[in-house]
């Protein structure tokens, strides 16, 4: 199935999860995940299935002044 991980098209298998979205991109913590504008909590990402057509971002802190 095809979603987009920061606005970059990837394809996923069926009944990929948002764990598997973080994996495809090789994200390392810390982060926080929303799929289509919705927060994710981490005990929830092996377990949030993804949809076809599904827009996830993966957002890290920045940090400066």
């Amino acid at each position: 199935m095809n979603v987009l991980i920061n606005r970059i098209p990837h394809t996923l298998p069926e009944g990929a999860t948002v764990a598997d979205a973080i994996a495809t991109i090789a994200a390392r913590a810390p982060f926080a995940v929303a799929v289509n504008t919705r927060f994710v909590p981490q005990s929830r990402y092996a377990e949030q299935r993804l949809q076809p057509g599904d827009e996830v971002e993966i957002i890290a802190p920045v940090t400066g002044g």
